[in-house]
């Protein structure tokens, strides 16, 4: 039986296809304040910033493009049951070639309905605009899970974490709740690895095997190692 491996992925994989992360020094999402462009409020407020905003995230993930990260992940379904959950709300998992991918904080290029959530459509061109409509006649938002939100999916993958024969962490600093949670989910008997350059959780120094590389340098070796364990003897 192919034994089910998940990855849960974090900004510092696309940040190495050159999206910026939210959670830089400066408190800044490419010079906006979150508060004003990434909450409920700021919608309510200003829904024509938050629409400019996405707009721009939009434009720089289709420029972007799937980094050795990425290609990894999606090799890795010739040896495995993958499974992807990224907090990204990008498409380079997608690109890249994987074929089961859950986005626990929505997609950057999709839209839904402010009359009903599960209203979800493609974005048509490069801009969401005010005035642009959703069947029920209401204004469509991105279809984005914004600070102060309930995140829908969180159910849906902590049931694919506790399936998990082998979990990988990687590009988060699992400091983003409630999505820091999964790692709990996971079986006692169950592999874990984290691949990032900063240290460990003190609570899971332990129990994790630790690839201390960026994304793109620590996956591909993880990679190697598995498919190492699975040949023949």
């Amino acid at each position: 039986m192919e034994r089910k491996l998940v990855v849960f992925s974090g900004a510092g994989v696309s940040a190495e296809s050159g999206l910026k992360t939210f959670r830089d020094a400066d408190g800044l999402w490419e010079n906006y304040p979150l508060e004003e462009v990434a909450t409920p409020e700021a919608w309510r407020k200003d829904p024509a910033k938050v629409l400019h905003f996405y707009d721009l995230r939009r434009a720089q993930v289709l420029a972007a493009q799937p980094n050795p990260a990425h290609k990894t992940i999606a090799e890795l379904e010739q040896l495995f049951q993958v499974q992807v959950i990224t907090q990204n709300i990008d498409d380079l998992h997608e690109r890249a070639g994987s074929s089961r991918v859950l986005h626990l904080h929505g997609e950057v290029l999709l839209a839904r309905s402010t009359a009903d959530p599960t209203l979800v459509t493609p974005i048509n061109g490069p801009s969401l605009r005010l005035g642009d409509r959703c069947a029920l006649g209401s204004q469509l938002r991105p279809h984005i899970v914004w600070f102060g939100e309930e995140v829908p999916l969180m159910g849906t993958a902590a049931e694919m974490v506790q399936e998990a024969d082998i979990l990988i962490v990687v590009g988060t600093s699992l400091q983003v709740y409630p999505a820091a949670n999964l790692v709990h989910y996971l079986k006692p008997s169950a592999e874990l690895h984290l691949v990032d350059p900063m240290e460990l959780p003190s609570g899971l120094r332990n129990r994790a095997h630790h690839w201390k590389e960026k994304a793109s340098v620590g996956l591909p070796a993880l990679a190697q190692d598995l498919r190492y364990r699975l040949l023949p003897s």
